[in-house]
């Protein structure tokens, strides 16, 4: 059905050992799309940080650097290399040099740069930390920034929604001018009843924009679920368009089931019962 050799991921995130977010939502999604999974963990959590206190944290930054070249040893090649959280500025050079050692001609690098929502940054960053991040995207082929991370990327002044198109647009091209030649920006508000997710390709010029309905509240590990579903999408062929529009579907799909049932969204949302039909549905866009 896929082939006979699977597409391979090398994810980087954390690992939250309750909740779902981090590696243990790129694994499972990833892998349910038929595409292989690697991982190299920056940290271990005994929660998500958002919402609970008293975490338990273990820093891994001195492994990972030694995951990656040991990998090379083995011979092991890489379809993409696809990062997310980053607890330190330590760690976003690292990822850095990680990419360099691991991309070769065909590899696809996609940045996730996890670093805030809701118009602020996340505690455990200062003011400096966008900057820093700003110099990983620019290594970056594709980059999954949410509407407050493009802002504080870019340098803008944050302003709550709805936004005009011709901001987003203006800013998807500036976030491409980066480096990235791709661009996939989610959380974008244009009005109370509908979230919008929008990519930017600058070697056609295209921009594409994507509706869903908003659900009231708020939903950790969103974005996690989001970026790897459009990671496998990729993989498995689909262009970033069509890879943003699965990915978009599936994650509302997920919220609105987790809202339904009630359960603690600091957990995560309920990506698990959508997963069999996962692949499915990045095959109907192939066809």
């Amino acid at each position: 059905m896929f082939g006979r050799t699977l597409k391979r991921v090398a994810a980087i995130h954390d690992i939250s050992c309750l909740g779902k977010c981090s590696l243990t939502v790129a694994l499972p999604i990833i892998s349910a799309a038929g595409v292989e999974v690697s991982v190299i963990p920056t940290a271990i959590l005994s929660t998500p940080t958002g919402g609970f206190e008293n975490f338990t944290y273990r820093d891994l930054t001195d492994d990972m650097l030694s995951v990656a070249e040991h990998w090379i040893t083995t011979g092991a090649r890489f379809d993409a290399v696809y990062s997310g959280f980053l607890g330190s500025f330590d760690q976003i050079e690292i990822v850095s040099q990680i990419i360099d050692k691991l991309r070769e001609e065909g590899t696809l690098i996609i940045v996730d740069p996890v670093i805030g929502d809701n118009g602020r940054l996340y505690s455990v960053f200062d003011e400096k930390f966008p900057a820093e991040m700003k110099k990983l995207c620019s290594k970056a082929d594709i980059i999954v920034p949410n509407l407050t991370e493009a802002i504080l990327i870019v340098g803008d002044d944050y302003k709550e929604g709805p936004y005009s198109s011709e901001y987003i647009d203006d800013l998807l091209v500036r976030l491409s001018s980066l480096g990235p030649s791709r661009v996939v920006l989610t959380g974008i508000c244009t009005d109370s009843s509908e979230i919008a997710v929008a990519t930017y390709d600058a070697n056609t010029g295209k921009k594409e924009y994507f509706f869903n309905e908003h659900v009231e509240g708020f939903f950790h590990g969103t974005g996690d679920v989001f970026a790897s579903v459009l990671t496998a999408g990729l993989m498995r062929g689909l262009s970033v368009s069509q890879a943003a529009s699965v990915a978009a579907d599936f994650t509302v799909e997920c919220i609105k089931r987790t809202h339904r049932s009630g359960t603690d969204y600091r957990l995560g949302i309920n990506f698990e019962e959508g997963l069999c039909t996962l692949s499915e549905k990045i095959s109907e866009k192939l066809l």
